[in-house]
């Protein structure tokens, strides 16, 4: 199972080699973090740095990305600070910038992390999701062919910039272009900060530090603000917008094609849901399979608690998940793959059509999945936490400062709920796309991930055909509903039901709002449609949640029919889970649809018990073949030999040694003990 997860023997191989390397390595010692200051937590996270970029100068691509996925489940700071570089900086220039541009930058060090290290700004104090209105501006000077880089307010200020506080040089700058008086719109600009020699700040930058925060202490987050900082006009990444020497400024014909830096981040973590998750799980399924709990009469002990109905109903359908979002990850990230070679091959003239149309897909499909897969490891973490009983509130258990560092997935790369909305509008204009293709008599050419959407209306009128006794009314085969074909016939009529009913509310909300609109009158038709789309929001969400829910499960089956043939009986009976556990959860968007009846949605809560109890037989098996050494788990909890109280003591009193007194006794404890009482009153006891 190990290696049909890792994709072959060798990854697993080489998986292993990356973990024994970074668990012999003083370096990455993790179990006292729970001890450490802030400052301490920094540098020790930055003096990983130069270890690292010494693979990635001897390393191929592929197995330096392999070193990279282990090392965001050991130290997820570590992986965020050197990404903020990797992923967001240098991301930038190969996205944004021109050949020439990237090879300049390239040469000066962005690469190899020599005399430079990078920062992203992006998001303000008063923007984030809305990056259209960021108010930074990039003013052109024509005069000294300069752009001159400015913060014009307090909510201007660049905020939350990983690495900013204390070690960018360099930041790619969002930022306004004006050009003689014109706004063209948010532009991405290189910017020196410090002085890489001497750590100082350069004129006009003024820099702060956003100090303690809820997670990802490794990382240092700050404020930025420009006044009237100049740069050279080739500082400007121009690969698509271009602004010449003369101020004439050039856009390009084909903007989507930006789109792909932001699909990278959100499929990474998509991807990263997954292998948080295992992680989680591993912890809280070998500690259920220890810890007992009250005895049954006549038993000779206690009960562990995984053999528990009710333990099995909290963590098992979680385990579904993630094997669900294991595969979807994988999945989602060939797709990515496959399209940005698709752009990357793009010549001039050539047709763009089916390239558009899935960059297009892929970017919407992206932003759901990561909304939806970041919200669900979050919640799955949580119930892994709680599933530890008290010792799940211990940071030395190892669930409590995963929550911590994972809850930011959930807002930053784009916040979870306009992602959601975002997906929600692809689908409505999917949805309309193929309603209006059906009036032409022809068939809308929809993408993979939604031809589902083509069939409406059609398909809203299916029904299971898995019979509902007449006499008792009620399943007789309640297996039957859970075969991977019918489940994923469920989700694609949920999905299309949901759809179709934002359609129509935006549809409703359009008419209104266009009565009295001229049809030449493009801005207030925008506007119009804007109102429909904001009318229609929260059935666009819930379409949205819908149909990634049911995407997750496709992929999961796909991902399960390339098992071998004797792993086919464990994956198929979590795929069934998943299915049963989405039907329970969310019964009433099933029941809307018409595609499951009551008693359908009753004889799937029916088989739930059942099916659980085969997975449980399974459960540690399969956290085992996610192959995480006792040093990645880094909890007492999730070692793999079970001894799970010895290791947590020893943690808890090797990092907090018993003292012989309060450090603090004599200053609090002993005056309040021996406080004077004379003149004290208190009530008689019969009081």
């Amino acid at each position: 199972m190990t290696y049909f997860l890792d994709g072959g023997k060798d990854a697993t191989e080489l998986k292993e080699k990356f973990m024994l390397e970074l668990e012999r390595d003083p370096i990455w010692r993790k179990d006292d973090w729970p001890n450490l200051t802030l400052p301490e937590m920094r540098e020790r996270t930055m003096a990983k740095a130069r270890l690292i970029v010494n693979f990635l100068a001897n390393e191929p691509v592929h197995v330096f990305r392999a070193r990279m996925a282990v090392i965001s489940t050991v130290d997820p700071g570590f992986w965020t600070r050197l990404g903020v570089h990797y992923g967001l900086f240098f991301g930038a220039l190969q996205s944004q910038a021109t050949s020439n541009q990237l090879t300049y930058w390239v040469q000066k060090g962005a690469l190899a992390v020599h005399n430079m290290y990078g920062c992203f700004l992006m998001t303000e104090m008063g923007h984030g999701s809305n990056v259209q209105a960021l108010e930074t501006t990039a003013t052109f000077d024509e005069a000294s062919d300069e752009f001159v880089i400015h913060t014009p307010s307090l909510t201007a200020t660049k905020w939350w910039i990983g690495g900013a506080a204390h070690t960018a040089t360099h930041g790619t700058v969002y930022a306004q272009l004006i050009v003689r008086g014109k706004r063209h719109g948010v532009k991405v600009f290189v910017v020196p900060l410090r002085d890489p020699k001497a750590g100082t700040l350069l004129p006009g930058i003024s820099i702060g530090d956003c100090g303690k925060k809820f997670g990802r202490d490794g990382i240092d987050n700050g404020w930025v603000q420009f006044t009237n900082v100049r740069i050279p006009r080739s500082y400007m990444l121009m690969k698509h917008t271009q602004v010449k020497r003369d101020g004439t400024v050039i856009d390009p014909p084909l903007a989507q094609l930006s789109y792909g830096a932001l699909i990278q981040g959100r499929v990474a973590m998509v991807v990263d849901s997954g292998n948080t998750a295992k992680k989680a799980l591993t912890i809280a399924i070998r500690y259920g399979a220890i810890r007992r709990q009250f005895a049954s009469p006549g038993a000779d002990q206690e009960t562990k608690l995984l053999d528990y109905t009710i333990h099995q109903h909290r963590l098992l359908p979680l385990l579904a998940q993630t094997f669900a979002m294991h595969f979807a990850g994988r999945e989602v990230d060939a797709m990515y793959t496959a399209l940005m070679e698709q752009l990357d091959s793009v010549q001039p003239g050539q047709d763009m059509t089916t390239v558009l149309e899935t960059l297009k897909e892929t970017h919407a499909t992206s932003a759901g999945l990561k909304a939806y897969c970041t919200w669900t490891t979050l919640n799955l973490i949580e119930q892994c936490r709680q599933t530890l009983g008290g010792h799940g509130y211990s940071e030395y258990t190892g669930l409590a400062p995963m929550l911590k560092d994972w809850a930011v997935q959930c807002t930053w790369e784009g916040d979870n709920t306009v992602l959601t909305l975002q997906l929600g509008r692809f689908l409505v204009g999917c949805c309309r796309e193929a309603i209006a293709a059906k009036t032409k008599g022809t068939r809308a050419k929809l993408g993979a991930g939604v031809a589902y959407l083509a069939q409406v209306p059609e398909i809203l009128k299916r029904v299971c055909p898995v019979p509902v006794d007449a006499a008792s009314g009620e399943v007789t085969d309640a297996m039957a509903v859970l075969d991977p074909s019918i489940l994923r016939t469920a989700f694609e009529v949920a999905a299309a039901c949901a759809v179709a009913k934002a359609t129509r509310e935006f549809e409703t909300a359009l008419s209104k709002h266009m009565q009295g609109v001229s049809a030449t009158n493009k801005k207030a038709r925008a506007a119009a449609t804007e109102r429909a789309h904001e009318d229609s929001a929260h059935a666009r969400f819930v379409a949205a949640k819908t149909h990634s829910m049911g995407y997750l499960f496709g992929k999961f089956v796909d991902g399960v029919a390339k098992a071998p043939a004797d792993l086919a009986a464990p994956l198929h009976r979590l795929v069934q889970l998943y299915g049963a556990h989405a039907i329970t959860e969310h019964a009433g968007v099933f029941l809307t649809s018409g595609y499951l009846t009551a008693a359908h949605v009753s004889a799937v809560q029916t088989a739930m018990n059942a099916l659980l109890r085969d997975v449980r037989k399974d459960a540690v098996p399969l956290v085992d073949a996610f192959n995480l050494t006792d040093f990645v788990v880094g909890s007492p909890f999730g070692a793999k030999d079970g001894n799970i109280y010895e290791r947590y003591f020893e943690r808890v009193t090797k990092l907090n040694p018993p003292l012989p007194k309060a450090p603090y006794f004599e200053s609090t404890i002993k005056p309040l003990l021996e406080r004077g009482i004379q003149d004290e009153e208190y009530p008689e006891l019969e009081d």
